[in-house]
């Protein structure tokens, strides 16, 4: 019996030398072409007969052999065990992805859920990443920025509430986020104020500083906070409605924009009169907020373009050796409108 032919599969994989064999050039100008090196002299048509053979081949330039020989990738990781849902940061996340790749730099998103500081600064160590950027969920150490900068990472840049000793900081701090609503609340008479407290996993290091910031704002004063756990569902908003006048509110910063119009519908529909009986804030200024009756209070978040935080990391990259920087990512103004 005949054995089926051997497929595509089993094909040998092309080479550098493959390229330049059918370019008619060097294994040194393949390597010149293909990694956009600007060192060297090379002809346009040079260059792009390089590219036509390996494009022809089906080549492409082995990423972990070109970071030995250049003792660094051009990989920036981004690190997180969940990333943030939410049109605000989406947008954020996804013109930092966009700028970087611009800058010719390949981005890397790295699961890191259930590993602890310093396992996770091994892990992300051992892809040589050429920069890191710490999206705040993994609290990066001191001594996971030292594992990373041996493993020749030449940007360690960490977003958070803090800075973290050798990194350049990205400060974004939620506190004034739940600071600017409740001082609005407060403002407006309002004395219980209910928070919200997404109970969906995730959002803690977003929901955590947000209360911390709005019992900040009350210290002193006859108010009092009360934290208000809800899922983002609409079953759960509907029991809370059901039972809300039993707490005692007259206000509730729900956490962002999303979940004040799902909160604001039930309570809406179980009768609860806004603002009259109770004031209810958002926050991220979010257009559908302004297309409900009553129009959404809300905390405008206004943020650093993901541009910006690129060419840090470039400028960085290009130059490893300065004083860790500090930037503030966000600053925050409270937009009233009708339902507070």
């Amino acid at each position: 019996m005949s054995q089926s032919p051997k497929h595509s599969a089993e094909r040998p994989v092309p080479t550098s030398a493959d390229v330049a064999r059918l370019a008619g050039v060097s294994r040194a100008t393949v390597s010149y072409v293909l990694n956009n090196t600007s060192a060297v002299r090379i002809s346009e048509p040079t260059r792009q007969r390089v590219r036509e053979a390996a494009q022809e081949l089906g080549y492409v330039p082995h990423a972990a052999a070109r970071s030995l020989r250049a003792g660094h990738s051009r990989m920036v990781l981004l690190p997180t065990a969940h990333v943030p849902v939410g049109p605000l940061y989406s947008r954020f996340f996804d013109e930092l992805q966009w700028a970087l790749r611009r800058l010719d730099y390949t981005v890397v998103q790295y699961g890191s859920l259930g590993m602890d500081a310093d396992e996770a600064a091994r892990a992300w160590a051992e892809l040589r990443p050429v920069a890191v950027v710490s999206l705040g969920e993994i609290a990066l150490t001191a001594q996971g920025v030292e594992v990373l900068k041996r493993s020749g990472a030449k940007a360690v840049i960490t977003l958070g509430p803090h800075r973290v000793e050798g990194a350049h900081a990205l400060v974004m701090d939620q506190r004034e986020i739940g600071a600017r609503a409740v001082e609005h609340l407060l403002e407006r008479g309002r004395r219980r104020i209910g928070v919200i407290m997404p109970e969906d996993r995730g959002l803690e290091m977003f929901s955590a500083p947000r209360l911390e910031g709005a019992r900040q704002a009350a210290a002193g004063t006859e108010a009092e906070i009360v934290p208000v756990p809800l899922r983002y569902e609409e079953e759960p908003a509907t029991e809370l409605a059901g039972r809300w006048r039993t707490m005692g509110l007259d206000a509730v910063f729900a956490y962002n924009d999303e979940y004040a119009m799902l909160l604001m519908r039930a309570l809406q529909d179980a009768g609860v009169d806004v603002p009259g009986e109770t004031a209810v804030v958002g926050a991220d200024d979010l257009l559908l907020g302004r297309l409900l009756r009553p129009r959404l209070s809300t905390v405008q978040i206004d943020m650093v373009i993901g541009r910006h935080l690129a060419e840090l990391v470039d400028r960085v990259v290009r130059d490893p050796g300065g004083a860790p920087e500090r930037h503030d990512l966000m600053a925050a103004r409270l937009i009233h409108r009708e339902s507070s």
